[in-house]
């Protein structure tokens, strides 16, 4: 016999997660809409239904994150009431939730969000005050989804708040992001010794004319950069990192980085954030990329090769295990089945290879609209990306839920990973 292990991702099996779009930007300046997803997608009215459908189709986890801008519409005061009720429902249904405290977005009330000097302290108290409260149903926590894509594009494009660009941008970003991040986990570490902790990045590769002239230095940095953030919060930004001499021009001083060496915290699940259409850019010669979407680069589809690329390196980088922490296609149904089969495929290959994947999410549960509906005048439907188990319908009855065939597939996977494999059933005798 076996003990029990304490943490989900002890256990040896492949755990399967879903997430609900959670993408808030509240601030919004001229010819922008704040943007909550779960606005838009009616999730404030149907979170009951939502968790239940979770349920339905085997999965036992789920990302799900926290609306700070609502949770906290004033300075100093603090509304937890939807959040209640959302937990005690998440938990009847039977879904363990992995919680993103932070999926984009700040109070409209912190001038300058990120970028704020006191941001850290603000994002720290939030997290306390959340792990108090749920602790005894939430242990599983994400501080930051995506801290590279927060930097990006609220600190070098200028396309989210505050509308920072350039080197010093990013910089202002990640390192404030970062230092929130460290405060962020280690108050829930002091109030709760049993949580564990997810953290979780976009995995971003570059090809093409990477060693042209015109591009080599951008490919390079970019390149560094994507793990600039989980470099500063695990201690691993020395005089040996790639980026300590663009750190120090754009104002961070030997007195941060030890700061964050003697601070640091590690991630007991490292996720990864791989879309096969969309993380991968594509470097081409002789072309200056600008213009269009925040990441002004095309894309290529690199698939299963390009999955395996990312939860290896990720894996080798930290040295913990790796999640699959978001992933789909948009496109049809049997678009969408035939990625969740050869992820999963690739997934238990590597497994078997020795590498150490604890988990697998499909994201989202059910449809969402893109970012773009920020910019635009345009309705809600002409943004709908059709990405989910369940496809959204416009009714009179309001925004249904359909399921489509990636439901039935989605359960098949996920209810097979719960009987035990012919190796386990030997380790266990």
């Amino acid at each position: 016999m076996t003990e029990t292990p304490a943490r989900w991702f002890e256990d040896g099996r492949l755990h399967f997660a879903l997430g609900i779009e959670d993408t808030f930007v509240p601030q919004a300046r001229e010819g922008e809409r704040p943007i909550d997803e779960y606005e838009l997608t009616d999730h404030y009215e149907q979170f009951d239904a939502d968790f239940r459908l979770g349920a339905s189709v085997g999965a036992d986890l789920l990302r799900w994150g926290v609306p700070w801008y609502r949770v906290t519409p004033e300075r100093g005061h603090w509304d937890w009431s939807w959040v209640d009720r959302a937990v005690a429902s998440m938990h009847d249904a039977g879904l363990k939730p992995i919680v993103d405290l932070l999926h984009y977005g700040t109070p409209t009330w912190l001038d300058g969000q990120f970028a704020h000097p006191d941001y850290p302290q603000h994002v720290e108290e939030y997290a306390a005050r959340f792990a108090e409260r749920f602790g005894e149903v939430a242990t599983d926590y994400t501080p930051v989804n995506e801290p590279v894509i927060h930097a990006l594009f609220s600190g070098e494009y200028g396309y989210w708040p505050p509308y920072l660009t350039g080197a010093q941008g990013f910089t202002t970003i990640a390192t404030n992001l970062a230092k929130g991040f460290v405060r962020s986990q280690r108050a829930i570490a002091a109030l709760l010794p049993q949580a564990s902790f997810v953290h979780v990045d976009a995995a971003m590769k570059f090809v093409g004319a990477v060693d042209a002239p015109e591009h080599a230095a951008e490919a390079e940095r970019l390149t560094h950069q994507v793990h600039l953030v989980e470099d500063l919060v695990t201690g691993r930004v020395g005089d040996g990192h790639p980026l300590v001499a663009s750190l120090r021009r754009t104002g961070v001083g030997d007195d941060d980085l030890e700061w964050f060496r003697r601070n640091a915290v590690q991630p007991d699940v490292m996720g990864v954030n791989y879309y096969p259409r969309h993380s991968t850019e594509l470097f081409e010669a002789g072309v200056h990329h600008s213009g269009g979407f925040a990441d002004p680069r095309p894309s290529v589809d690199r698939g299963a090769e390009g999955l395996r690329d990312a939860l290896q390196t990720y894996a080798d980088r930290y040295g913990a295990p790796v999640m699959l922490t978001e992933t789909c296609v948009t496109g049809s149904a049997a678009e969408r089945i035939d990625w969740l089969d050869a992820s999963v495929v690739l997934i238990e290959r590597m497994r078997a290879d020795g590498v150490p994947i604890v988990g697998y999410t499909w994201w989202p549960l059910f449809d969402m609209y893109e970012w773009t509906w920020r910019h635009t005048d345009n309705p809600r439907h002409d943004h709908l990306l059709t990405m989910g188990l369940y496809d959204l319908v416009e009714s009179d009855n309001g925004l249904l839920r359909v399921e489509n065939p990636v439901a039935a597939r989605y359960r098949e996977h996920a209810l097979s990973s719960r009987r035990p494999s012919a190796a386990n059933q030997r380790k266990n005798v």
